[in-house]
């Protein structure tokens, strides 16, 4: 038997066993690679698989960011991936079956389909792999634990801003994108019962959704705008619902005359800061993201108590601090 004919039999034979998922008693790992329990053999670093939604929005990068600086100061190694887009479901789950298939020490997932992906979840809980969710998170019991943004807390934060901006009182108005999601809502509560509890000089006067949408943002806003000449201030609970509201001011030649907060990023968003249309807005912290999530995943391959959610913060940035090192890494576009 030739040496060639010999190495592709085992081969075959090696990948046969492997998509069986049959265990050999006694069988060693290559060195450097993962054992059956998923931890690293041979005093090889332990390897963590990050699955994300996306890769080539800035919002992504700054997620792979924080997640290369925790994998180099906890000495692990990762690798981070995601679809084209936050669209293609079939792409990210052949990402997370791929990564599977490596034995990893531990997963990091942010799902764009928690139901596609369950089975995929069952199954790194049956090899013992903790899986640990990130921003969106996964609609399962399996994740160890969750790394996210605090909506409620951010949207308290953009409330401050906005009722110390018009001098702690007058009237304002929401711009919601959605009232069905746990970030609209979340977004919205946030910012409301903020102001009811610390500003009673401040009035909420109406709150519309127009779904993110730019148009219908913009749309919403004037007809408020137009319905309560005393509004002094304009929230946009995302990126959609903040330019709306910005077109509006425009639209109506109301610059320097309504001030508007919003949150989220983007480049229509910033440029408005920048211009002076927009007071500021809330980001949120996709560096601190990416870090917490391998920080939580390096926890919990050594075994320890994780929280069921880690909240990793966000930033208020304006003018005044838009193009500081500690904002911009955290503004995507």
């Amino acid at each position: 038997m030739s040496k060639s004919i010999h190495n592709r039999r085992s081969f075959l034979t090696l990948t046969g066993l492997a998509l069986g998922a049959v265990a050999i008693a006694g069988c060693e790992a290559p060195a450097g690679s993962a054992g059956a329990s998923g931890a690293a053999t041979d005093g090889a670093k332990p390897y963590i698989a990050v699955v994300s939604k996306g890769f080539q929005h800035q919002f992504w990068q700054a997620v792979k960011q924080g997640a290369d600086k925790a994998a180099k100061e906890f000495n692990v190694d990762i690798t981070f991936e995601g679809p084209n887009t936050e669209k293609d479901v079939d792409q990210q789950i052949q990402m997370l079956t791929t990564a599977l298939g490596k034995s990893p020490a531990a997963i990091g997932f942010a799902a764009l389909d928690s139901q596609a992906a369950t089975p995929l979840l069952e199954q790194a809980k049956s090899k013992n792999i903790p899986v640990i969710a990130f921003d969106s998170g996964v609609d399962s019991t399996i994740p160890a634990t969750t790394a996210s943004t605090d909506n409620k807390a951010a949207a308290a934060e953009a409330a401050k801003h906005l009722a110390e901006l018009i001098g702690g009182s007058g009237e304002i108005a929401i711009i919601g994108h959605d009232q069905t999601s746990k970030s609209g809502t979340d977004r919205r509560d946030g910012f409301k019962e903020y102001i009811e509890k610390n500003n009673p000089g401040v009035k909420i006067v109406a709150i519309q959704y127009a779904g993110g949408d730019q148009l219908l943002s913009a749309d919403a806003a004037k007809a408020i705008i137009t319905a309560n000449p005393n509004l002094k201030g304009m929230y946009g609970t995302n990126e959609g619902s903040a330019i709306g509201v910005v077109k509006a001011v425009e639209e109506l030649g109301l610059k320097g005359k309504l001030t508007i907060v919003g949150f989220d990023s983007g480049k229509a968003q910033i440029d408005a800061i920048k211009s002076g249309l927009m007071a500021g807005a809330v980001t949120q912290n996709p560096v601190g993201i990416g870090y917490e999530t391998v920080k939580a995943a390096v926890a919990a391959i050594k075994g320890e108590k994780l929280p069921s959610k880690i909240d990793t913060g966000f930033y208020w940035y304006d003018a005044k601090n838009i193009d500081s090192e500690t904002i911009k890494p955290n503004l995507y576009e």
